[in-house]
């Protein structure tokens, strides 16, 4: 075993303990810590702002581009909000000790399955330092001791962060260790952390697809995957075309750098020529470049709107962009667009836009992601627009969670039974 497994094996071993002393704590107990956290983050918020300037000016030296670097930069009004979403932790009900269900059995005993804490969560994560806080935050509320490895290029205000929300757990009842950071910069800390089966109960990664599928690929521990969103609107052949072009105008550019912005438009060959030149001049108006297919091409020579229209190519149809880009292909039928979602999709999120019930309903039932969307944008895929509150991330695969996870999809189950001397 090497010194950095040795080192993070006993972080990770630190985890346990403060996972087995935070698992029963009350709600109370545990809000009442999430409180000072968020009291202090706002109070100590010039240590964190310096810590922050280090690394923001080694991105600058590095040639970080402008958008990362605004992800990566903190100020007192941004640690404000993060400290907001903190205490808007604390306002959600606590899944702990919930009953799942159960009822007294034919042979007299009383079977009782129950919400309990994953444990020790581990989570490695890109860019942004807010993370830190709201992963330890979410962790804490659902009795999770957290694990948190960030990326190099935010590691002074991660640590920052870390140091200011364990010092603030401090005589609050919560275990100071229940808060951890992974130490050490390089990705062998990291693949020490994927390596640590039977001491980590659950690993999530947060970031682009590239982390995501390192983390899938080389983890030992159980994963969760969030996160990475090629998504489709699909206008058919039914759809209101001024709801259309709204709604994929605003699935791309309303935020187009998170997982649930659209990356491609499909349309039923129906309305082709009617909506084409429209959308296109509105994706044009917000700046979106569109890699189009012939018809698109076509429509773009024929009419004129100010957009940039490029030749898409096979890799537009697998690309993730998180930029100001649009992949638009012209399908002959709503199975046609099924087909292409099946191929290139990411299980994240899609939509159809239509006023036919019968074509939403058949969409719906066999598009296989974790939110489908009639006639909404991809956009509201999120744990807050859901009413679930803070959310760790989007997830794409089908065992425990799927779509955002809040506080509920931090948690596991186990059942209580109790008899009166029973036998069997």
């Amino acid at each position: 075993m090497s010194d950095i497994e040795r080192v993070v094996h006993a972080v990770a071993e630190r985890a346990q303990d403060a996972a087995a002393e935070l698992a029963p704590l009350s709600r109370s107990v545990k809000d009442r810590a999430l409180l000072a956290i968020a009291d202090a983050l706002v109070k100590r918020a010039d240590e964190i702002t310096a810590a922050n300037a280090a690394d923001v000016e080694r991105a600058r030296l590095d040639g970080t581009s402008p958008a990362m670097i605004d992800r990566l930069t903190l100020n007192p009004a941004r640690i404000e909000a993060i400290a907001e979403a903190v205490r808007e932790i604390v306002e959600l009900p606590d899944p702990v000790g919930e009953s799942v269900r159960g009822g007294v059995l034919p042979n007299g005993l009383d079977l009782r399955q129950i919400r309990v804490p994953l444990g020790v969560v581990g989570i490695i994560y890109e860019g942004r330092p807010n993370v830190t806080a709201d992963a330890a935050a979410l962790c804490l509320k659902s009795g999770n001791a957290a694990l948190l490895r960030g990326s190099s290029s935010a590691y002074d205000s991660n640590t920052a962060i870390v140091t200011v929300l364990r010092d603030a757990l401090e005589g609050t009842g919560v275990p100071v260790d229940a808060v951890q950071m992974v130490p050490g910069r390089t990705r062998e800390s990291s693949t020490a952390l994927m390596r640590a089966r039977g001491l980590v109960d659950v690993l999530i990664p947060r970031g682009g697809g590239s982390l995501i599928q390192a983390v899938v690929r080389d983890s030992t521990v159980p994963v969760i995957e969030t996160g990475e969103g090629l998504c489709h609107v699909y206008v058919d052949a039914d759809a209101d075309l001024d709801k259309a072009v709204a709604i994929a105008t605003n699935a791309k550019a309303q935020r187009c750098s998170v997982c649930n912005s659209a990356e491609t438009l499909l349309v039923h060959q129906a309305v082709a020529a009617d909506f084409l030149p429209r959308v296109l001049s509105s994706l044009a108006e917000a700046g979106v470049t569109v890699h189009g297919d012939e018809r698109v091409l076509a429509v773009a020579a024929a009419h004129p709107t100010g957009a940039t229209v490029v030749e898409a190519t096979e890799e537009d149809w697998a690309t993730e962009y998180l930029s100001m880009d649009l992949a638009v292909r012209v399908v002959p039928d709503v199975d046609a667009a099924i087909a292409h979602i099946r191929r290139y999709s990411t299980r994240h999120t899609e939509a159809i836009v239509t006023d036919s019930l019968r074509t939403s309903r058949y969409f719906v039932a066999r598009v296989d992601s974790a939110a489908v969307m009639v006639n909404a944008s991809t956009r509201f895929t999120d744990g807050g627009e859901f009413g679930f509150g803070a959310e760790i991330g989007i997830s794409t695969q089908k065992l425990h969670a799927r779509g955002p996870m809040g506080l509920t999809e931090m948690t596991s189950t186990k059942y209580v039974v109790t008899g009166d001397g029973h036998l069997k």
